[in-house]
């Protein structure tokens, strides 16, 4: 006869000096961007080991859980949030969640090794750029955007 395993605790204490432990992820993303709305598609059909919450860059939703982010900013780069106050922007944003993927784990490890980091760099530049040519850019506060042709748009 096996033992039960023991109750599950919430998890390790915290220890002094060292940054608390990442349990939840929130990734703000750019819902006017094709590719961004595909990756975070991506993203939540993924096995995740730790939870990402999706959530429009600048949004109300967003604005409210970070009222101490540079939304703006958002807008502009990929911004991941842990659930400790962590805040992960450009290449970091997109390793951490490949970090919370168990598929992409150790991936997510390599790419921050010498070997791996002009890998990053050429596919956050790639991305930058599909991005500046699917999304013009829209002035923060502003009514009217210019959109792709075919897309709707406006502000929240």
């Amino acid at each position: 006869m096996t033992e039960a395993p023991p109750p599950a605790s919430p998890g390790p204490a915290p220890h002094p000096g060292r940054p608390d432990p990442v349990r939840r992820l929130t990734v703000l993303y750019d819902e006017r961007c094709p590719l961004c709305v595909h990756l975070g598609g991506w993203l939540q059909r993924q096995r995740q080991l730790v939870p990402l919450d999706l959530v429009p860059a600048g949004s109300a939703r967003a604005r409210r859980r970070f009222p101490e982010l540079d939304h703006a900013a958002t807008l502009r780069e990929i911004t991941v949030v842990g659930d400790a106050g962590q805040v992960y922007r450009e290449a970091a944003a997109w390793i951490v969640c490949l970090w919370a993927l168990a598929k992409y784990r150790s991936r997510a490890h390599w790419l921050t090794t010498p070997a791996g980091r002009p890998f990053v760099r050429g596919t956050v530049l790639a991305a930058a750029r599909y991005r500046s040519m699917a999304v013009p850019p829209c002035a923060p506060g502003s009514t009217a955007c210019a959109t792709p042709p075919g897309w709707a748009w406006s502000p929240r």
